[in-house]
């Protein structure tokens, strides 16, 4: 299931640093975060869809990219991102 353009607006005004930011790592990961999501409740259904898998393994090697980068400019947004989004347990 992919994400619909309603929610995908809904996600970049909620992660927004500022009005029309649609490209700032936090924005980047939270639509990152919603499509990783949208994909493991796929695999749930379809266990043996490795073509979807791998996209997936992208996915997420591109959010840690993300992640990795803010947390290198800048810790106190890294560590506000991942309690927002609730990545971390």
């Amino acid at each position: 299931m992919t994400v619909t353009a309603e929610r995908k607006t809904a996600i970049i005004a909620d992660n927004a640093r500022a009005n029309g930011d649609t490209g700032s790592p936090e924005v980047q990961v939270a639509i990152l975060t919603e499509r990783i999501n949208n994909l493991t409740e796929h695999f749930k259904s379809h266990a043996k869809d490795n073509h979807s898998r791998r996209g997936l393994l992208m996915l997420v090697n591109k959010r840690r990219r993300l992640l990795d980068y803010l947390k290198r400019k800048d810790a106190e947004r890294y560590t506000a991102l991942i309690g927002k989004l609730g990545l971390r347990k």
